[in-house]
């Protein structure tokens, strides 16, 4: 069992940063690729990125490519996405999930964090 508790959502300018965290409790989650989705508001939610569970490959939605990081520290268990360049098309519910690394792409995963609130303003 995994539990995902996410932090660090909020409002940022256009041309900002946010750094997002993700902190899971349970023994086995250096065992799962860890990864962040986001859902807009009437939209569908879609994959952000992913991290291999022990960090050497990820994988991001083109357009996060170049702006976005993922990365993972296992002996603290967390999981970051650093968000830079930030745009107003990001707003959005941002969650990280734990699964196989090809389900995470698929937009599927074993646990789900709650989610927090990014707002990026023009």
């Amino acid at each position: 069992q995994v539990q995902l508790v996410e932090s660090g959502g909020g409002l940022a300018q256009a041309g900002g940063s946010l750094r997002l965290s993700c902190a899971a409790s349970g023994r086995t989650f250096s065992s799962y690729a860890m990864g962040w989705f986001r859902q807009a508001p009437g939209k569908e939610r879609e994959f952000v990125a992913v991290i291999s569970w022990r960090g050497g490959f990820t994988r991001y939605t083109d357009s996060v490519k170049g702006r976005f990081t993922i990365s993972r520290d296992n002996a603290k268990n967390t999981v970051n996405l650093q968000m830079n360049s930030l745009k107003p098309e990001d707003t959005a519910v941002y969650t990280c999930a734990a699964g196989s690394y090809s389900d995470v792409v698929d937009c599927r995963a074993d646990y789900w964090g709650q989610g927090t609130q990014v707002t990026v303003s023009s």
